[in-house]
């Protein structure tokens, strides 16, 4: 009889928790910084992420403070807040019906990619829906954990979609203007402090958070945030103030609190599902782009207008390849984006549920 030898102990787990805090904020710093180099789309939570999974597969025990990771929900949900401005509800109503149309048949689209995702057992349920939900990536996946889907693999399926999505995005603009001379503004990380608006920011979140908790709201720490923050901002002029090193620890935490609950075995399913999550990608981005050449063609828009307008996520690299052309109509391109994500938000929820249901049945 042979000895078996034991398995190798994981590297991170004999260590001690410092040590490993300290191992995965160097790790973080370092691929965030390489892929800011890089212009990868959300390098900022895809490099903690991505540091967090590999020590999370290593026997990382450590995990970020729960408060900590609501109050970085809050933010987000800021964030988003103070992106939403009122030239694109003017933009909107002026072109509802076709704004509506598209939305809604993007929507159906990805719920189908996702439910035949479900059905196939490559991913369960709730997951596969919002993996598959064309949106704000980092929304999404905060969402769906709130609605009991699998975050880790969630997050898997929408930050693969955002690099996807930008990528093509870039090489169809080259099409149509030179982008190589557009360079994304450089970040100011410690901007001087808008005292006022600063203080909005954080009471926004606090107070938010609490109602959105308080009327057991999904994802309430989020969503609350979110739905004072935009009442506030449009109705009564609130200036938020959300300084890039705030932003950047927040979308660490929310990396952190992801990629830590990797373990090998979920690794190993997310990259036995790679090549069906890839083909799903890549299905949704025709779709849209089918959308986007139909109504060019149709209503004599521009082609990259209509095309960035109908992409399926990217929202930050699209504004910006769609800032580099006179010819495109940028505030038609952010009213779709910004209608397609309220309106996930809205029917999202009840729509994932529907299809988990008919996938068990």
């Amino acid at each position: 009889m042979h000895n078996l030898a034991p398995p190798p102990p994981e590297l991170l787990a004999r260590q001690s928790r410092p040590v490993q805090w300290l191992f995965l904020l160097a790790l973080s710093v370092l691929l965030a910084a390489a892929f800011e180099f890089g212009r990868l789309p959300a390098a900022l939570l895809i490099g903690p992420m991505l540091a967090a999974i590999f020590c999370g597969v290593n026997g990382a025990v450590i995990r970020p403070n729960r408060w900590l990771f609501m109050g970085s929900q809050a933010v987000v949900g800021c964030l988003i807040a103070s992106s939403v401005q009122p030239q694109i509800f003017a933009s909107f109503m002026n072109e509802w019906p076709l704004f509506l149309a598209i939305v809604l048949a993007t929507l159906v689209a990805s719920s189908l990619l996702g439910y035949m995702i479900s059905r196939w057992k490559v991913l369960p349920g709730t997951t596969a829906v919002w993996g598959s939900t064309p949106g704000a990536a980092s929304a999404m996946v905060l969402m769906a954990d709130a609605f009991g889907a699998d975050a880790r693999l969630v997050a898997f399926m929408q930050y693969l979609r955002v690099i996807f999505v930008s990528v093509a995005a870039a090489v169809i603009a080259r099409l149509w203007v030179d982008t190589s001379g557009v360079e994304p503004p450089a970040i100011v990380w410690f901007p001087a402090i808008e005292w006022q608006a600063l203080l909005a920011t954080v009471a926004v979140a606090a107070v938010g958070a609490a109602l959105g908790r308080a009327v057991r709201l999904p994802a309430g720490t989020f969503l609350g945030p979110m739905i004072l923050g935009i009442a506030l901002h449009l109705g009564g002029g609130v200036e938020l103030q959300l300084p890039p090193w705030l932003l950047a620890a927040s979308y660490a935490v929310i990396g952190w609190s992801i990629g830590l609950n990797f373990t090998r075995t979920i690794l190993k399913h997310a990259a036995r599902a790679l090549p069906q999550i890839i083909a799903s990608i890549v299905v949704l981005i025709t779709f849209c782009a089918t959308l986007g050449f139909a109504m060019s063609r149709a209503l004599g828009i521009d082609p990259l207008t209509a095309y960035l307008a109908t992409s399926p996520g990217g929202m930050d690299s699209v504004a910006i390849i769609a800032a580099a052309s006179n010819r495109v109509d940028l505030s038609f391109v952010m009213a779709l984006q910004t209608a397609r994500f309220l309106i996930v938000l809205v029917a999202g929820p009840p729509l994932a549920r529907l299809l988990a249901r008919s996938v068990r049945d």
